[in-house]
């Protein structure tokens, strides 16, 4: 087993990361300045990320995440980035909030693109894939519901009816991340086409644009009092919606199985940028214990401390060598194949980040619960993770299962 970083993969992440020093670090207090209004005025394109955008394009540090392929048309092509060389990239990315949409390699519009890419007629990709790519526009995944356990997909409830050539929706939404921005211009909407179909068979998945009239954003929904503006995570509901025949993905029925392609990637990005969110919360952790006096010495000092910093870092270490080998098996073997490792450190890291993040809040006392540090933003953020892209009993249940299966022959 080697561990050693390659060239391609150090060239990478080194560009990431002096980007990420350069350009991204000495613009976060503009950005925050920027958002720091309040009603309306948050839901809005911001001009610092709009600059940083235009300059990591320019540098060709774009849509890092599309894996490489023989058959991509020119225009459809991103860095060609496996996923373990993505990993390395996205931890720096992760160490700001924002930084991922800076190299257009943010949730939602990642799996979108990946859907989009993999899945998508010419004429869909032509449509919406180009101006995704392009940076020009965002996106909403549609999924989720607030009247079913949504972490069993078969109970989505949304219809997709056929009438002529177009289809007909009617449903509820909600945590439609990315809904509140306002460049976000299209959606992916999964629902049901045939409910007496095979369980796995009910679902469809159509592209929605998000001006057809009968949709109607009820709210956005706060995230332990973070309303997450530009962004932010929508409840909708869609009343008669129509959109045409056309813009369904792959076929009737096919809407489990894009989901499962969609979310092996995602799961991972997500956990190469929350090692990064670690590593941040480590390092504000020290700096603090190191910089504070109590009872005669610095806080750093006391030994209750050196054993939190000390797992701390044993923690970062062993959630980032399984994500770098859940990414390494999904290039070699596939997504399928890597199922065990990606469920795992689906698990595994926000567990970590959100334990390191915590000793984080306790080292700064009164100040990490408030706005001031990041912190209190930071857990928040993560915490929303151990339900995101399937909540960690669903990812467990699966470990548990090929468990089960593995020692089914032991006396």
């Amino acid at each position: 087993m080697d561990f050693t970083i390659t060239e391609r993969e150090a060239y990478w992440r080194d560009r990431v990361r002096k980007f990420m020093q350069e350009h991204v670090y000495p613009a976060e207090e503009a950005y925050h300045k920027e958002m720091d209004v309040v009603g309306k005025e948050r839901w809005k394109v911001s001009q610092v990320l709009e600059d940083l955008k235009a300059r990591a394009k320019a540098e060709g540090l774009w849509n890092l995440f599309l894996p490489p392929s023989e058959h991509d048309e020119d225009e459809y092509r991103g860095a060609g980035l496996t996923n373990l060389q993505y990993a390395l990239c996205a931890e720096e990315m992760g160490r700001v909030s924002f930084a991922s949409e800076v190299f257009n390699c943010s949730a939602p519009d990642t799996g979108n693109m990946e859907v989009l890419h993999r899945y998508g007629t010419r004429a869909q990709k032509d449509r919406w894939l180009k101006p995704l790519m392009n940076g020009e526009i965002r996106s909403v995944f549609l999924m989720t519901e607030p009247g079913v356990a949504s972490s069993d997909a078969t109970n989505i409830e949304t219809s997709i009816v056929r009438d002529g050539d177009h289809y007909v929706i009617n449903g509820r939404k909600w945590w439609s991340s990315g809904l509140g921005d306002p460049r976000c211009k299209i959606g992916i909407l999964m629902g049901k086409t045939d409910p007496n179909a095979p369980r796995h068979k009910q679902q469809s998945q159509i592209l929605v644009p998000m001006d057809t009239p009968g949709i109607e954003i009820v709210r956005m929904l706060p995230v332990f009092g973070y309303d997450d503006a530009p962004h932010g995570h929508a409840e909708v509901i869609f009343n008669n919606v129509r959109v045409p025949a056309e813009n369904l993905i792959l076929g009737e029925g096919r809407g489990f199985e894009i989901a499962q392609g969609r979310l092996g990637p995602g799961r991972i990005h997500h956990c190469m940028r929350t090692i990064g969110v670690a590593e941040v919360a480590l390092e504000k952790m020290v700096k603090r214990l190191k910089s504070r006096v109590a009872f005669g010495k610095t806080v750093a000092e006391h030994s209750v401390w050196e054993q939190r910093v000390a797992e701390a870092r044993i923690d970062i270490e062993m959630a980032r060598l399984l994500c770098l080998k859940a990414a390494d098996m999904m290039d070699k073997v596939g997504n399928k194949a890597a199922a065990l490792e990606i469920a795992m450190i689906k698990v595994a890291a926000p567990r970590v980040a959100l334990k390191v993040i915590d000793d984080a809040i306790q080292a700064h006392g009164g100040g990490g619960v408030t706005t001031d540090f990041g912190l209190a933003f930071r857990w928040a953020h993560i915490r929303t993770l151990r339900l995101a892209d399937g909540p960690d009993e669903v990812h467990n249940r699966t470990i548990a299962r090929m468990e089960f299966a593995r020692h089914s022959n032991a006396g």
